[in-house]
């Protein structure tokens, strides 16, 4: 069975140019199921329908969420249909399950208050007050995910740029305007960081292409390791760690431009959204200013006032 998940996940990262972080949580989901299959003696290729609901509901019993059960599933339908392709199987044993969906959540967010303590603490706490800077301007800017925002390459911000190329999910780019605020913090960083590279290099180190090198394996800053920076701004700003994540600056991003007026079709562009449902979600803040404005400009809603 490791040599299906092996070959399906070359084949996700060949063909569709997976990132790392989704063949990650398929190897895991698989991995996950592939053990499920040992302990009762079957394998990929004699699995039926009903050993796949199955394990769905052993999933469920474990208590486990239901935006999770349904990316097991999916992981699933799409190994099988790897397996067809490949004629491994003549049939999708998955295909005909639907899935425990996902339920809809408001995405936490925070106020532009909040926002602005946060800055202040990236400018004035901690040893690495230029980098740490150039990373909450950068995302509070542009609205990167944080992978994409960590590993950005130090080419896409040389020579003061007003837009930052950035490459997504699935490798598609997109441009992302820079704030002024967010230009000058890489401006204040690179001069730190062409230093610091300077003297490795002189050492004997390789320079780095990443905006935020790193000694470690991946070259650059990790996620894990922003994630932690984050909550020791949170502290040091007065705001509970709890209700700050780097995706939680992203929702912040969206929520903002949102009740400034922007366009959510620009949104969806500069989050890097396929489909604008997923956008969608970010317009409950604004429901109150739309239902104002439809009662204030509506043509019928001015006219129910008159009498005929």
């Amino acid at each position: 069975m490791l040599h299906w998940v092996q070959a399906f996940l070359e084949a996700q990262a060949a063909e569709l140019d997976a990132a790392t972080n989704t063949q990650l949580a398929y190897a895991r989901d698989l991995k996950d199921f592939a053990g499920w299959l040992e302990r009762r003696d079957v394998h990929f290729a004699t699995v039926m329908q009903d050993q796949v609901e199955g394990y769905l509901i052993a999933c469920e019993a474990e208590g486990l969420a239901q935006s999770t059960r349904a990316r097991r599933l999916s992981a699933i339908k799409q190994l099988y249909r790897f397996a067809f392709e490949e004629g491994w199987r003549e049939d999708n044993p998955a295909i005909q399950i639907r899935g425990p969906g996902k339920t809809k959540k408001l995405p936490k967010t925070l106020t532009v208050e909040d926002v602005d303590k946060l800055l202040h603490a990236a400018r004035t706490h901690g040893r690495e007050v230029a980098r740490n800077t150039c990373l909450m301007e950068l995302l509070y800017a542009t609205g990167m995910r944080v992978t994409e925002l960590v590993s950005l390459p130090v080419a896409a911000v040389r020579g003061d740029p007003q837009m930052v190329l950035v490459r997504g999910k699935g490798g598609k780019e997109r441009m992302v305007p820079l704030s002024d605020p967010a230009r000058a913090a890489i401006t204040d960083w690179l001069i730190e960081r062409d230093n610091a590279e300077e003297l490795a290099r002189r050492k004997g180190q390789p320079a780095s292409k990443f905006l935020f090198p790193s000694r470690g394996k991946d070259g650059h800053l990790t996620r894990h390791r922003f994630f932690m920076l984050i909550k020791e701004l949170a502290v040091a700003s007065g705001i509970s760690p709890a209700s700050v994540t780097p995706h939680t600056l992203r929702h912040a991003f969206a929520t903002h431009l949102l009740e400034g007026g922007a366009d959510l079709r620009v949104i969806q562009t500069m989050l890097g959204h396929a489909d604008l449902a997923t956008t969608e979600i970010y317009t409950h803040v604004v429901d109150e200013r739309l239902k104002s404005l439809v009662l204030e400009h509506h043509p019928l809603a001015r006219k129910s006032g008159k009498t005929t």
